[in-house]
């Protein structure tokens, strides 16, 4: 099942609205990559876990 990180589910000073879709390691790595780029955080194990505990399954069908 697909995975999804929405930025919106997160503390975040700068209201980002960002969702992220795919196999969970996937979004796992692009997330990483998004906090470190756009909030600054620092890309480590540990910021990499935290976002694998916020992932929800996604529920939508894509093409039917």
């Amino acid at each position: 099942m697909r995975k999804v990180a929405d930025c919106r589910e997160m503390p975040s000073e700068m209201n980002c609205t960002l969702a992220i879709s795919g196999e969970e390691d996937e979004v796992v790595r692009a997330a990483a990559e998004h906090a470190a780029s756009v909030h600054g955080h620092e890309d480590t194990p540990e910021l990499r876990e935290e976002i694998r505990t916020h992932l929800k399954d996604e529920h939508a069908t894509v093409g039917g």
